[in-house]
């Protein structure tokens, strides 16, 4: 639950920060959220230069992912009968947009962080965050649907 509780605010307000704010890299402000992505932009340099790839993939997560995040919280707290199948959906979306947030990354020669401290930091350890929770909750997710199916299978088996 706490996965999905931070995976959800971070979504909407973190990125949404970003999203929304195209020129976040002039702020002289201090805004807090301005500094953090300048900040994270040492990593990876497409975030400030708004990469068309990172923008399709950050706007799907600020305004579909985010949303659905809280949701799954709210249905798990609940136990309401559809959160293993949005937990699973939800991972895959993040897993997919991870992936591909990498692969393009890759396929462009990896040349947007400005050292190698940013790239191994920002870059590989805190990208590779949205690649790990969402595969270990897509398999336990899996297992519960499968058991569950398998009792259905069973219960309803004419012998």
């Amino acid at each position: 639950m706490i996965w999905w509780a931070v995976s959800g605010l971070i979504h909407i307000i973190h990125e949404g920060y970003w999203f929304f704010s195209p020129e976040f890299y002039k702020d002289k402000s201090g805004n807090y959220f301005a500094e953090v992505w300048k900040e994270y932009s040492k990593g990876d340099s497409r975030y400030a230069s708004r990469h068309v790839a990172v923008l399709a993939i950050e706007g799907i997560a600020v305004i579909f992912v985010g949303p659905a995040s809280l949701l799954a919280m709210y249905a798990i707290a609940k136990g309401k009968s559809y959160s293993y199948i949005l937990q699973f959906a939800l991972s895959l979306v993040q897993f997919y947009g991870s992936s591909l947030y990498f692969i393009t990354a890759f396929l462009e020669g990896n040349k947007f962080a400005c050292t190698r401290y940013f790239y191994y930091s920002y870059f590989i350890a805190q990208g590779g965050t949205w690649l790990l929770f969402p595969a270990l909750i897509m398999i336990r997710c899996w297992k519960r649907i499968c058991a569950a199916c398998l009792l259905l299978d069973h219960k309803t088996k004419v012998y």
